[in-house]
């Protein structure tokens, strides 16, 4: 659809990038743009003759629609529709942003947060709809639509049956999360800005191993993360294991953007759980954006991790191939507040990772070390092969008798008090 972009701010230059990159992952196609600095008009959110301006554009252009940088009220948008030609369609950020999670909403949790989201986007319409032809007594009242008294029913009951069923999901990742920990995994989540690379970064940290390794204990694993120059291609969860000596799991998940209302992010609480209950979080940035970008997503990034997350948090600026030296080292000194010690890497390239390898086993739980000495009996040799699969072993060892094995190892807490739980139900050999 061919769309006319609309921004209005308090104050200050109207950026108008990110909306128009939105709008194109929506698939329109943008033909015009138009901007105002003032205060809010409660009837038309824009001046009446920015309105009048807005709608010559839409004319000249031939556009069938207007997308607005800014969330609209029901009035406002009526109002809007009636001063633009026939047949444009007016929708606000909110709108959009829902509209390509719609798009890319695949499984069945995606399709669920996002059918959530459009409710919670969808009653307070209906609720102001109710008022109005209640107050009117007329339905269709200020061409909002036909009033159904039902409709705000409806809304509330499918809202608490999805929010029920995801609850049910997020209790199935719950206990594979506990799952993996007690198998030794350490789970590291991917965070950040759509488009700053969080994809293709997870191909370069798990490109060495395969997933088929897996096989039976974690069906859940991606062969491959999708990477492409464009917002949201990662809607839900993808997981591969690491390329580290140490178990790690990494998974990549929807990236953020600016501006989110609290229902819209808490539709997809779910999703971000992976990110708010893993060991240590990534937080990727695009070095290639100027200073004050990146500083504010940084903000933005840290107020919705530290609401809820506990893990360590490592600043990953992502795509330094695209700027000097010089130019990273003002950005490092720039941003050392927000982002203390930050790694450089590049992740279309393939370097930094050595770095990004150490400061991931740095900031993971300390593993606990555990010194076992077993019986040669039947299915010792099990235990031996699985602390190697779930811990870092440090030495092995065989008695001169051939009658026991003592095997040093680190390992989570959990993985330890495990293999003590296996060994002692070793039976003894006969004699010993």
């Amino acid at each position: 659809m061919k769309v006319i972009i609309a921004k209005r701010v308090d104050a200050g230059t109207a950026d108008t990038e990110e909306i128009a990159a939105l709008a194109e992952a929506a698939g329109h196609e943008i033909v015009g743009e138009l901007t105002q600095t003032r205060t809010e008009d409660a009837a038309l959110h824009l001046g009446e003759g920015k309105v009048a301006e807005l709608a010559r554009l839409v004319a000249e252009t031939g556009a069938e629609g207007v997308v607005f940088d800014n969330q609209l009220g029901p009035y406002q948008t009526y109002n809007l529709g009636r001063r633009l030609p026939d047949g444009v369609v007016v929708t606000d950020r909110f709108r959009l942003i829902l509209d390509i999670f719609g798009q890319r909403a695949s499984t069945r949790k995606a399709q669920l947060q996002v059918e959530l989201a459009e409710l919670r986007y969808e009653l307070p319409r209906a609720e102001t709809k109710a008022s109005l032809a209640q107050r009117e007594e007329r339905p269709g009242f200020m061409g909002l639509g036909e009033y159904d008294e039902s409709r705000e029913q409806d809304i509330e009951a499918q809202i608490s049956q999805i929010t029920e069923e995801l609850a049910g999901i997020e209790e199935t990742e719950e206990h594979r999360r506990q799952q993996r920990r007690e198998s030794g995994f350490d789970l590291v989540a991917l965070a950040g800005y759509t488009n700053a690379g969080k994809s293709t970064l997870l191909r370069r940290l798990a490109a060495d191993l395969d997933v088929d390794e897996n096989e039976g204990r974690h069906p859940d694993l991606e062969r491959t993360a999708e990477s492409e120059n464009r917002l949201f291609t990662t809607l839900g969860t993808t997981t591969r294991r690491a390329a580290t000596e140490r178990p790690v799991l990494v998974t990549d998940t929807v990236g953020f953007v600016s501006n989110l209302p609290h229902w819209l992010v808490e539709s997809f609480k779910s999703t971000l759980d992976s990110v708010y209950l893993a060991d240590l979080v990534l937080l990727i940035v695009d070095a290639s954006e100027p200073v004050e970008a990146m500083r504010e997503k940084l903000v933005t990034s840290h107020d919705t991790l530290y609401e809820r997350n506990e893990a360590p948090i490592v600043t990953v600026l992502n795509k330094a191939d695209r700027v000097d030296d010089a130019e990273l080292d003002e950005k490092r000194a720039a941003l050392s507040a927000l982002a203390p010690d930050p790694v450089a890497v590049s992740a279309a390239e393939g370097t930094g990772l050595e770095e990004l390898f150490d400061r991931i086993e740095a900031a993971l739980p300390d593993y606990e070390r555990e010194r076992l000495v077993l019986p040669m009996a039947e299915g010792t040799m099990g235990l031996v092969s699985w602390i190697h699969d779930h811990a870092r072993v440090e030495d092995v060892s065989y008695g001169e008798s051939g009658e026991q094995v003592t095997v040093a190892f680190a390992a989570r807490p959990s993985v330890v008090e495990r293999s003590r739980a296996r060994a002692s139900e070793l039976p003894v050999p006969a004699g010993s």
